[in-house]
């Protein structure tokens, strides 16, 4: 079993000579095992929890570089009439810490009834699809918190007393 060494970022020269195709939990790691799709097995032991991203590769203890594939889910699809309108949304989604996925003229979100409700009283047009979610990091993303509730990232100290629009967010202290 090859040990995986370090995780270097998309673009910083990624890219690799196999894969692994991981589920949005399985890329918030630290310790643990993947297989590629080539059948490698790798052991993770890495300094720190790290959230990998599409595009990220795994450096082995040969040298090697395996890419980091997110397996695709099902996610909703925000368009807006126009680019200042798709602003509001983002926004909108923003403050109430939702992780989206800002592509060049359309947002993608995981599927949310409540939050569905409110894009359509904003004007977005939805479309369900199903594709790999790779969020924006934020402010925050090197910081993660696995299992958090916000997903990726999160920064206690700014949260005192802020409202949190009835969608039940609590931070533990």
């Amino acid at each position: 079993m090859h040990r995986v060494m370090r995780v270097v970022r998309a673009g910083a020269g990624a890219g690799g000579t196999d894969s692994v195709l991981l589920a949005p939990r399985e890329r918030q790691v630290q310790r643990g095992e993947v297989i590629t799709r080539q059948g490698l097995r790798l052991a993770l032991d890495l300094p720190e929890p790290v959230l990998l991203r599409m595009g990220d590769a795994l450096e082995l203890d040969d040298g090697r570089r395996i890419e980091v594939v997110a397996e695709p889910e099902p996610l909703l699809e925000v368009r807006a009439a126009d680019l200042v309108a798709l602003a509001r949304i983002a926004w909108a989604l923003g403050d109430r810490h939702v992780p989206v996925q800002v592509l060049p003229n359309r947002l993608r979100l995981r599927p949310d009834s409540a939050l569905e409700r409110m894009l359509v009283r904003l004007g977005a047009r939805i479309a369900p699809i199903e594709a790999p979610f790779d969020p924006e990091g934020g402010a925050y993303a090197p910081h993660v918190h696995p299992g958090h509730a916000h997903g990726d990232h999160c920064a206690h100290h700014e949260h005192e007393g802020h409202h949190h629009h009835g969608l039940g967010h609590r931070h533990e202290r």
